[in-house]
């Protein structure tokens, strides 16, 4: 059962990083053309945004829960579960950012949450 703690746990942290992110860096303006005024921005976004930086930081825990789950969960059975990071980043991001929702992007949804159910059922381990 913690093996399923600890995937959730990095779909959890994940999600929140991603969010958290494009929050940030949705108030930071476009990214400049140069090279070097592209790094100082980024720089300096993930630097001078505690949010950004939390995100950043979430992705760093997520990876630790990830490294966990690899002691309980062959690879190709754990691994599928990361994809409900693609769905619940997906409605979370229509309601935080209104971001737009289509027959494509719903119907792709279903395959990634038809795909997670057959791993979970038939996946073993």
């Amino acid at each position: 059962m913690m093996g399923y703690f600890y995937v959730f746990g990095c779909v959890f942290f994940t999600v929140y990083g991603q969010l958290a992110i494009k929050w940030g860096m949705s108030h930071k303006g476009q990214l400049p053309e140069q090279t070097m005024e592209k790094i100082v921005f980024l720089l300096k976004a993930l630097l001078g945004d505690p949010i950004i930086f939390s995100g950043f930081a979430s992705a760093f825990v997520a990876s630790l829960f990830w490294m966990a789950a690899m002691t309980k969960f062959e690879l190709s059975f754990a691994y599928p579960f990361m994809s409900l990071s693609f769905v619940l980043v997906f409605i979370l991001s229509v309601f935080l950012f209104h971001d737009t929702v289509n027959f494509g992007k719903v119907c792709g949804l279903g395959l990634i949450v038809l795909g997670i159910i057959i791993t979970a059922k038939y996946g073993g381990n």
